[in-house]
Formats: C-alpha cells, structure tokens, sequence
C-alpha cells in the first residue's frame, strides 16, 4: 500500500476536469483519475454542442433562458456568471486551435435546441462535440493521468481534505494533496435505463453523505426526451436535441405531432416538459413515440449528425426514412455536492466540486440543453484560479488504510435491483407511494451483506428520495402526482 503527494488532484477525467487541469501550470504536481479509459466519461458522449451566448447583447436573453427553463430555482448570479464568461471561454478555445464548425463563408454555425429563444450553440464535427473537445483537452494535457484509479474514500479531518484512497490494478494507494477537486460526473448508473457512460454511478456522491457533507436538490434528475431504448446496454443511445432543432419531429405511430398539445413550443419545448408529454401521451393513448427525420436528406443527415447516422444505421435502420422509436431515459442530474460560488465544498477549506457533480446553482429544476459543457468549462477554470490564488501546503497528515470489501458476491444483482426501483419509482412521473416503497427497498438493501461500492450508490439513491418526498409540490423535473 502507497503513499504518494500532489499539489493537486482532480478527481474525474470528462471537460470540467480537463479545463481544470489546462488552467493549472506545469510547475504544479497534479494528478487527473478516471476510473476506467479517460474516454469513458459523459463529456465524450456529449452531441448537442456548447452554449455561447451570442454577443453581449445576448447575455439577458441567455440567462432569462436559463432560468425559465429551471423554473427559477436557478442561483441568479451563478447563471450571469455562466452566460458572461461564455463569450471569453469561445475565444480560448478558438485561440488554442478547437475546431467548431462554420459554414460556407467561414462563419461559425449555431444552432437551436429546446428552451432556448435563439440559435446559440456552437458544435465540432456536426453532432461530435463532446467527443472532439474531450479529444482535444486529452491531446493537450500537460500532467499526470492515472486510468483504471477508483476513489474509494476522502481523506477528510475537520474542514481540510488531505487526499484520497484510491484503488488501483496495483491495489490501494493513498494520494495526499494540497487541494481536491471532484469532477466526477452524475448517478446515471442508479437508474436502469440511462444515457450515462457505464462508469458514472455517484459513488463520490457517496462519500461526500458518509463523511456528513451535503448534497443539495438531488430530487432535479433530468431524462432525456428522444433516446433510442432498444440496445442491448444499459446505457441507450442519445438522440441530440440538436436534430429536433433542425426538422425532427416527434409523432406517433399515426403521424401526429402532439407535443404542441402539451406546450406551443412543440419539439423546442424545455427537456422535462417533452419528456413528461411523450410518458403521458403514450400511456393515455396505448402509442409509441418515434422521432420523424424525413425533412432531412440521407446526405444532409449524414453530414450534420454522422454519429448518430452511423449509430442508428448499425441497429439496422434506414435514415432518415425510418421512424426511430423513442422514449426518456435518464440523462443528467441538476443537483449535487453543495458548493459556493468559488467551486470550494460547503464547509471545506482545499476541496471543490466542478461539473455534473457539484450543485452551484445554474441549472436549477431542469438544465437548459447544452449548458453542460459551458459549465464545465467555466467552472473548471474557476476551481483552477481559486487554487492559483490560495496555494499553500497541507500539514502532513496519514490516514490508515480501509479494509472494507469494495464488492461482495451478489452486489450485481442488487445494483440491478436498484436500477428497477429507481426508475419505476423515482423516474418522471412521481408519486408519494411510489418514493415510499423505493425508500423501503433501498433501505432493505442497505441492510443486506454487501460491498462498500455498492452501499455508496444506496446512499446516493436515498437521498435522491428522500429529497423528493420533502419536495410536495412540482417543480421543473421534479413532478409528482
């Protein structure tokens, strides 16, 4: 067993950890972790594109935006912060060489998604720009990347961190660090279907409940509208809202539009508002939704969204003239690890919380599609100037080593388990009967014979519960009947 030291350490590999990363000298000791292969990270499955609000003229309109799509839950100043900083953050990206794509004139395209009033969000490689940005900050990375490093435990006294234990091929290895930055993406592995990588399971969310710090909002889950559900994996295959901003429509197995019964907005409406309407049409009418592509050519398909037209032809359809059978599935979870403006853990002095992870108030009770990489982006850098800013040495400090058994023999099959629960009972339509019976199994389940792992991920899913069922009435994601 190791004991190692860095400046810093950044716990999670997709763009808010990255970002953080290239913002920090190459003088500094920092150490990035993923838990598996760095591409295994929800920023790499990203398609839509980057929000940047157009001009500064554009900056109100992005944040009244923003916050009517979270229903106004959103932290004000945390949303002007996004929208403002988002022009500089385009300017960066096109000064270091990131390739956005333009048009014939040179340029760049912008286009339109749900909730937004404009067309506003840049994109790479037509429907590629999480993979293409999270391969550019990879190629660029100046420090130390470990793969296949699972954090276990935060080495917490008081309000300082001192590290984190971290199981690796080698075994377990205690990191210590001056400052600890968690940037490890959402809970998508709690529900059974998802859009999520395969990696994302909220055990740092875990953590952060053992060790009585807190989590804020974690009832705000967001589920996709237009997922292609019929993989044989559990994570399903996105469907950009990018493509119903740009003639895609949702129908049923008749031909009628009906989302503009729910919303005037139709297709463009907010994600929970579209989502909800495909569950409740669907379920009134014994339908199935599909997602019309016929305003597209083959060829103009192929050109603006080539991943998804390679994806979707390997499940053997032919696109854009066949229907593509959709349906929600988890996506993106509003709430998080409770932090200041800063990015520092409420109540910790040297640790901070960036991206899908951390609650600072942006996205509110639903996020406005494709502000997720801006956040990343912008409070990546953040967290990184704090750090530049109040630099100094912990005290050395040594924790001894956990033994607990990480998975136990039938851990499997309950995570399955709790990915049933999860999303029968917890899911978009919710219901006070439905979260006390999820409660109950989750409880039951956390007094079973099982593996640390897998009792972090209880810990998560209850409190995502019982924050629900303290929240009575509806709010943006957050419906209850």
């Amino acid at each position: 067993m190791e004991r190692l030291h860095y400046d810093v350490v950044i716990v999670g590999a997709g763009v808010a950890g990255l970002y953080c990363a290239r913002h920090l000298p190459k003088n500094l000791r920092v150490l990035l972790l993923c838990k598996n292969q760095s591409w295994e990270c929800n920023t790499f499955y990203a398609q839509g594109g980057i929000t940047i609000a157009r001009d500064q003229a554009d900056i109100p309109l992005h944040v009244k935006d923003t916050i009517l799509a979270g229903s106004q839950l959103n932290d004000v100043k945390s949303v002007e912060r996004l929208s403002t900083e988002s022009l500089e953050i385009l300017q960066e990206l096109l000064n270091d060489g990131f390739g956005l794509d333009r048009d014939e004139n040179g340029v760049l395209s912008y286009t339109k998604e749900g909730g937004h009033s404009i067309a506003r969000i840049v994109h790479s490689g037509g429907d590629g720009t999480g993979r293409n940005l999270h391969t550019f900050l990879m190629h660029s990375l100046g420090h130390t990347l470990w793969k296949s490093a699972r954090v276990i435990d935060l080495l917490l006294e008081d309000d300082r961190c001192y590290g984190v234990s971290v199981q690796t091929k080698k075994g377990l290895v205690h990191i210590y660090s001056d400052h600890v930055v968690l940037a490890s993406g959402g809970v998508g592995g709690l529900f059974k279907y998802h859009t999520n990588a395969h990696t994302i399971g909220g055990d740092v969310h875990g953590i952060i409940l053992e060790h009585g710090l807190k989590l804020a909002y974690m009832e705000m889950l967001q589920f996709h509208p237009s997922v292609y559900v019929q993989t044989k994996t559990a994570r399903k295959y996105l469907i950009s809202e990018a493509v119903r901003g740009e003639g895609g429509k949702v129908i049923d197995s008749n031909g009628r539009q009906f989302l503009f019964e729910y919303d005037p907005r139709g297709e463009l409406a907010p994600r929970d508002i579209v989502a909800r309407a495909i569950v409740d049409y669907c379920q009134k009418h014994n339908q199935e939704a599909f997602l019309d592509l016929r305003a597209f050519s083959k060829q103009s398909f192929a050109q603006r969204f080539p991943n998804i037209y390679r994806e979707l032809s390997a499940c053997k359809l032919d696109i854009p003239n066949d229907l593509v059978p959709i349906s929600p599935a988890f996506h993106y979870c509003m709430g998080g690890i409770l932090c200041d403006d800063t990015t520092r853990v409420q109540g910790m002095t040297n640790l901070y919380a960036i991206g899908e992870c951390a609650y600072n108030g942006v996205h509110g009770a639903n996020r406005l599609a494709s502000n997720s990489l801006l956040e990343g982006l912008v409070f990546g850098k953040i967290a990184a100037h704090e750090i530049l800013n109040t630099m100094y040495a912990s005290p050395m400090r040594y924790f001894p080593f956990d033994e607990s058994v990480l998975e136990k023999e039938g851990d499997a099959h309950l995570r399955d388990v709790l990915r049933t629960i999860m999303w029968e009972k917890v899911g978009i339509v919710r219901s006070k009967d439905k979260l006390n019976a999820a409660l109950g199994g989750i409880e039951a389940l956390l007094e079973s014979n099982i593996g640390r792992m897998l009792k972090l991920r209880l810990l998560v899913a209850q409190n995502i519960v019982q924050s629900a069922l303290a929240r009575e009435k509806s709010l943006g994601a957050h419906y209850i009947m």
